[in-house]
């Protein structure tokens, strides 16, 4: 019984009634194409919509959660209680000058667009990237030797209080996959990027062979949420997982990917209970072969199937 539609009505005061699924398939709105029933799914289309949201959430105690493309996200087959929030409408980008600034449910390949168009450079290594700002912002997602630590200025972030911070590049304490607003649960609004002017000719070039070493390496033709693990140090997770003999390994509809041992993919209509065992079986044995721990770089959210 979905406790939470009794708050329905107060998102249809300032949402479109499309904009608000009740007991929405989660499965249908991520990568992994997997996860079972939100409560409430709401999609703003502004910041203002973003912030109202959140405002009365904490004010009665609605769990919720914010997610954008859903490209690094496994939800479990019991679904998320509460509100999901999925910011792909929230996307506007601007340029002035050498500086981009984008919406948190931009998509990092038209923010990559974006900057290409202008004669920018340095945010070639995201163009393959499936994810949103705010996303890339959350991990400090990167790519072929490049990350957002690299190029960001500052951010627009929600605190846990409903406060509205501004975030400098050393305030966001980017690390690998890590981030003050992981941290601290934060909830990113919008970001500016600080590039450097460039040739278009040039730029498109890497933005194009960036893109033909994506499509060659990595498992597009089938559903995942991108590389599964992250990078153990000193080691290679890909490499770790085939040299333990698990490349193709599966079970149930869950695979190890034959073209990259990096990706768990859904072969053939997993479950996440099959995705979640395949990535705790792949610990187990790299563990027990090499001694080393392998840290999931997908986000598990929701709960288990009843």
């Amino acid at each position: 019984m979905n406790k939470y539609k009794v708050f329905e009505n107060l998102f249809k005061e300032f949402y479109k009634s499309e904009n608000i699924i009740l007991d929405a398939e989660m499965k249908n709105y991520v990568h992994f194409r997997v996860g079972g029933p939100a409560d409430i799914l709401l999609i703003p289309e502004n910041k203002e919509q973003i912030i109202r949201t959140i405002e009365i959430c904490n004010e009665k105690n609605i769990p919720f959660y914010v997610v954008g493309n859903g490209s690094n996200l496994l939800v479990k087959d019991g679904g998320i209680e509460g509100v999901v929030i999925k910011l792909n409408d929230v996307k506007n980008i601007n340029v002035y000058g050498d500086i981009v600034e984008a919406e948190c449910g931009a998509m990092l390949k038209d923010v990559s667009n974006a900057a290409l168009k202008s004669s920018l450079t340095g945010f070639e290594f995201a163009c393959g990237i499936p994810g949103t700002v705010g996303g890339a912002v959350f991990m400090n997602a990167g790519a072929y030797n490049g990350e957002i630590a690299n190029v960001i200025d500052s951010a627009e972030v929600i605190d846990n209080e409903g406060k509205i911070l501004s975030l400098s590049k050393d305030e966001l304490e980017l690390g690998y996959r890590s981030s003050i607003v992981m941290k601290k649960n934060y909830i990113v609004l919008s970001a500016k990027f600080k590039l450097q002017n460039g040739d278009e000719k040039e730029i498109k070039e890497v933005v194009d062979d960036l893109t033909c070493k994506r499509e060659s390496k990595q498992p597009l033709e089938y559903p995942s949420a991108g590389s599964t693990f992250k990078r153990p140090e000193g080691y290679f997770a890909g490499k770790l997982i085939q040299d333990a003999g698990l490349k193709g390994y599966s079970i149930g509809g869950a695979a190890v990917s034959e073209k990259h041992s990096g990706f768990v993919i859904n072969k053939n209509g997993a479950t996440a209970k099959d995705i979640l065992d395949l990535i705790a079986y792949i610990q187990s044995e790299v563990k027990r072969q090499f001694d080393v721990e392998l840290h999931p770089e997908v986000r598990i959210i929701g709960e288990d199937k009843r």
